[in-house]
């Protein structure tokens, strides 16, 4: 299958070009239908007024703020897609619930790709966690674009981050239709472990045996990480063989885990160097 309708969500002005030629990328290749789309995810502001009671000039200075983005980010979206002749609408959502309101929820479920720029500690926290919130939630692949990438390349190398979890599986087949073009696929293993889902000895190699047979170059890589956390193992050999692609299973473990103590899908978020399809 390939991906037929991509939503690209843009609440960015700064990031919105990388993720909008991304899109366009996919939409040639599969002569996909591409959403873009605008959802506010305003920040917590403390008000001091009368009875705790915001005024309406403040209201409406922060509406016509979340106005302005999203028509600054629709034109330079329109302007693009005109140019390149992609089949394309335009969807905005100026609500409080920014991406966790139902619109934005069932128009990422509808999709076959659902596209994002990058998040990280100078991210706004409504805006990161509205983020997190669409991959949590959203039940379809992510593709998140780091900001450093400004004009995509075809996926010739790609990296699979396995650990024989769910989400790595969903991520690894969600990816399916992007790895059968690419020239090399690695499955990456780190301090892989006997347990229920899998055996260390043969961590990925199923796996690796499956995707073969899509007519790919498959290699199984398992790294032992010394201490170094996984993500940063992790972002190191995409790094190392030139990665066009890193792809995983998001929040193995849960988000508020993640936030305490870390872990590989909050280190990706943060310092990803490649174009990376997370699942869950």
């Amino acid at each position: 299958m390939t991906a037929k309708t991509i939503l690209a969500v843009l609440n960015d002005p700064d990031t919105a070009a990388g993720v909008i030629e991304t899109a366009i990328m996919f939409c040639n290749q599969s002569g996909g239908h591409l959403i873009g789309l605008f959802a506010e995810a305003p920040e917590q502001v403390f008000i001091y007024a009368p009875m705790e009671v915001p005024s309406a000039s403040a209201i409406a200075a922060m509406q016509e703020a979340a106005q302005e983005r999203a028509d600054k980010i629709e034109e330079i979206f329109r302007a693009r897609l005109e140019r390149e002749g992609i089949s394309f609408e335009w969807r905005k959502f100026l609500t409080a619930g920014g991406f966790s309101s139902s619109g934005v929820i069932d128009s990422a479920r509808s999709a076959d790709l659902v596209i994002c720029g990058q998040i990280d500690d100078d991210t706004p926290s409504a805006q990161r966690s509205d983020i997190e919130l669409l991959i949590f939630e959203c039940g379809r692949p992510v593709m998140m674009v780091p900001y450093i990438l400004k004009t995509p390349k075809p996926i010739e190398r790609a990296v699979i981050a396995w650990n024989g979890s769910r989400e790595a599986a969903r991520a690894a087949f969600d990816a399916l239709p992007l790895l059968t073009g690419a020239k090399e696929i690695e499955i990456l293993s780190v301090d892989a472990r006997n347990n229920p889902s899998q055996s260390a000895d043969l961590a990925g190699s199923e796996l690796a045996s499956t995707l073969a047979r899509h007519g790919v170059k498959v290699n199984v890589n398992n790294i032992v990480s010394g201490g170094t956390p996984v993500g940063a193992v992790i972002e190191n050999r995409v790094s190392d063989i030139g990665a066009d692609l890193l792809v995983m299973g998001a929040y193995t473990h849960s988000r508020l885990r993640e936030r305490l103590f870390g872990g590989a899908t909050s280190t990706l978020l943060n310092s990803m160097t490649t174009l990376t399809l997370m699942s869950r």
